[in-house]
């Protein structure tokens, strides 16, 4: 989690907001791109039953990308009914540690392209690309 909170906040005009309970919500022009949702009955544990507090969304950029990362075989990336059409991913924050840190980086500079202004994003990619 600290590595995502490293991430998220080092991108231009990205904040972070706190739920009352602890979970963390970061923005960018005050729309989310990555969240830890709270107890929901659309996530739960396939041993105990019990609803997931321990669940990451992340905003991708369309259904294709997606659908991509749901293939890993790795079992990191899923969805739930809730999310069926919508753009997002699910990572149980456990499973942060199975992702190296250039792939997290990926994930959350993904998310956070969906909702910058394009003018920020633009000029953003053009300096990653330049640095790259």
């Amino acid at each position: 989690m600290a590595d995502l909170d490293e991430l998220a906040l080092a991108l231009p005009q990205a904040t972070k907001e706190v739920t009352e309970d602890g979970r963390p919500s970061y923005l960018v022009h005050g729309r989310r791109f990555v969240l830890q949702r709270g107890r929901r009955p659309d996530a739960v544990d396939p041993e105990t039953g019990e609803r997931l507090d321990d669940v990451l969304m992340f905003r991708v950029a369309d259904l294709d990308v997606k659908e991509l990362l749901l293939s890993d075989a790795r079992g990191v990336y899923f969805t739930t009914p809730h999310f069926d059409g919508y753009p997002a991913v699910l990572v149980r924050i456990p499973d942060l540690a199975r992702l190296d840190r250039e792939e997290l980086h990926d994930l959350v500079a993904e998310a956070w392209l969906t909702r910058a202004q394009k003018r920020i994003a633009k000029a953003w990619l053009a300096e990653h690309e330049t640095a790259d």
